[in-house]
């Protein structure tokens, strides 16, 4: 490979990595901080006591929820949008919406969607023609027309994901700055684990029943006191 080739291929692996560091950066103004997903409510409840506890929770709804369900999903969105249809990309939204437990869930997956839409012309991608729009489809839609590896932006979304419920749980039991790091490193193992089940699982074992995330998501829906949207 000459220089100029060589130096081509870097430029485009970087212009990936920093798209995919963009799209998962807390800082994307997607309202992702006003939402704990049930964690609030089962910090309430004392269901999550101590980094330990937190560690348990985030890692049971990465690997018995979202790579079961949202993540497969998430996959075949990113597929619909490449191969450029529709119908398809349309119908998994339609699933990633109606698969939420809880209004306030929906609400949050809705919300977050139309924000990341709103976003999109400022990244130079035209938005889809669909609303309302599910957080997960908006996020694939977006990685797909970046041209990014489907494995690196789910990855990215599930990182963003996992980060976001460890800064509620550093925020809310409460637990320290180190504990949240330690989170941190400890899930990576399993966001690897999540991101293989995804891939791997067929249409027809897609699915879940995470009944303590809806109990917890139901209850905060009537908490008195909460930071949390969710």
């Amino acid at each position: 490979m000459n220089p100029a080739d060589a130096a081509l291929g870097r430029d485009a692996r970087l212009r990936a990595l920093l798209a995919v560091l963009h799209l998962a950066s807390p800082a994307l103004p997607v309202g992702g901080f006003a939402y704990s997903q049930g964690l609030e409510r089962a910090i309430a409840d004392r269901q999550v006591g101590d980094e330990a506890g937190a560690g348990r929770w985030i890692g049971d709804l990465l690997l018995l929820s979202l790579a079961r369900y949202e993540a497969p999903l998430w996959l075949r969105a990113f597929d619909a949008c490449v191969a450029g249809d529709a119908p398809a990309f349309a119908c998994r939204n339609g699933e990633l919406l109606a698969a939420r437990e809880t209004a306030e869930l929906r609400a949050e997956s809705r919300q977050m969607g139309a924000s990341l839409v709103r976003l999109l012309p400022a990244l130079g991608i035209v938005p889809p023609a669909l609303e309302p729009i599910a957080y997960p489809a908006a996020f694939a839609w977006a990685c797909a027309r970046l041209g990014l590896d489907r494995e690196a932006g789910l990855t990215a979304y599930l990182w963003s994901w996992a980060e976001n419920q460890v800064l509620v749980a550093v925020k809310s039991v409460p637990l320290g700055q180190q504990a949240g790091q330690r989170l941190l490193l400890a899930l990576q193992a399993t966001l690897a684990r999540a991101v293989a089940v995804a891939l791997e699982l067929p249409d027809d074992e897609i699915g879940t029943a995470a009944i303590g995330l809806a109990l917890a998501s139901a209850r905060h829906e009537a908490q008195y006191s909460r930071l949390y949207r969710s």
